[in-house]
């Protein structure tokens, strides 16, 4: 099975077990990275070629604005070909109930007909939301499964978790 691991992060300022706390690296790469560490997939990173803001509450209102206005931002590098893999292992954080936008530029940029889709959502107590019926509004064609949920706040140390979620689904090479 060939994969891909594509990922959407935030680094900064981040909301974490409670507080705001600033952060080197977001929960979601890291989680992204363990997927990819344990399967030998590809990795892309899903970046905005606008960066979101370093703090927490102007990114969210960043974020707000972009779901309300339906905005599709320009991503930073080229989409990988997604022809040549069996699977795609979308991870991402809740942003307002549902994937970041940046994900649904991603999801629209590619046809991911006959593709088998993996949600790994990090959140910190609000679960997946809606994120896995819009991955399936985005992705006509694409068998999406039940998505891998992660508290955020503890992605270092995620690891059964993620193992679990891929033995359950068959992920592997």
């Amino acid at each position: 099975m060939k994969i891909l691991v594509a990922y959407f992060s935030h680094k900064g300022e981040n909301y974490f077990g409670g507080r705001i706390i600033r952060i080197e690296k977001g929960n979601t790469e890291k989680v992204a990275e363990k997927i990819r560490n344990a399967t030998g997939a590809d990795i892309y990173e899903i970046r905005s070629a606008s960066p979101y803001p370093e703090t927490y509450k102007e990114t969210v209102a960043a974020a707000v604005a972009e779901l309300s206005g339906g905005v599709r931002p320009v991503l930073a590098s080229p989409m990988p070909d997604v022809k040549p893999y069996d699977a795609v292992v979308i991870a991402y954080p809740n942003w307002c109930g549902t994937v970041p936008m940046a994900v649904l530029t991603f999801l629209e940029s590619a046809d991911f007909s006959g593709k088998k889709i993996y949600p790994v959502c990090t959140h910190e107590g609000s679960g997946a939301g809606r994120s896995v019926s819009t991955i399936r509004g985005a992705a006509p064609g694409a068998t999406v499964n039940e998505a891998l949920e992660i508290v955020g706040s503890n992605a270092d140390k995620c690891d059964l978790a993620v193992t679990e979620y891929l033995r359950e689904h068959k992920i592997s090479l």
